[in-house]
């Protein structure tokens, strides 16, 4: 099983594609109004099962747009929604446990640190994690 994960936002959106045992197989932030052309993209490359996104801002909107492209490709994929409660504190976190701070940076506690781009793409992959282990629990 592989599952895309969305972060859906107004103007970019954090998107990641996760293995079943949350191997990360690609993150990436992407411009909105391509949120679709990048699903079908990585739906090809990918074949993945599940789509998980997000329920915070613009959800409504990404909601309906991909159960349309569901509906359209004739495709067996299920959408589920994700709570999205402090998701953008966890990425920061994982920004910084991924990217080490460097220079001066170092000797700063990572809570202090603003990561030096958008965190989106490690949201969408903490909302895939998220729901792999709800899925596990029960």
């Amino acid at each position: 099983m592989k599952i895309a994960s969305i972060d859906p936002g107004r103007e970019k959106c954090g998107f990641a594609i996760l293995d079943s045992a949350g191997k990360i197989l690609d993150h990436r932030i992407l411009e909105t109004s391509k949120l679709i052309d990048e699903i079908l993209e990585s739906f090809n490359r990918f074949a993945f099962d599940k789509i998980i996104l997000g329920n915070g801002t613009s959800s409504r909107d990404a909601k309906s747009k991909i159960e349309n492209w569901i509906s359209e490709q004739k495709i067996s994929v299920e959408l589920k929604i994700v709570d999205e409660f402090k998701t953008t504190e966890m990425a920061r976190i994982r920004y910084w446990q991924e990217n080490p701070p460097q220079s001066w940076r170092k000797f700063l506690p990572t809570t202090m640190l603003v990561p030096p781009e958008p965190v989106d793409d490690w949201v969408a992959v903490i909302l895939a994690e998220r729901f792999l282990k709800l899925e596990e629990s029960t």
